[in-house]
């Protein structure tokens, strides 16, 4: 195994887990609860900025996280604005 494949395949591993996390997150709110603002948000939005840390300097007011239904549609929006790397 090379040094760049060590790296890259964390990162892919991370990136799964990451999208598995949110596809349990959305299954549970699409089967729960139909409220306007679902309570996971917040503790979303920490855990992103949690880990955007650990590789990255970043403001925490530069992530959002926002929940937008239509009829039978939801969109989940993440927003992240990092900073130049100059």
């Amino acid at each position: 195994m090379s040094f760049f494949s060590f790296f890259v395949g964390e990162k892919n591993k991370t990136a799964n887990v990451a999208k598995e996390r949110l596809q349990i997150i959305l299954a549970h709110e699409r089967s729960g609860r139909n409220a306007a603002e679902p309570d996971y948000l917040p503790a979303l939005q920490r855990e992103l900025i949690a880990v955007i840390s650990k590789y990255v300097k970043i403001d925490p007011a530069d992530i959002k996280v926002n929940l937008e239904r239509q009829d039978d549609l939801e969109v989940l929006e993440v927003k992240i604005e990092l900073p130049d790397q100059r």
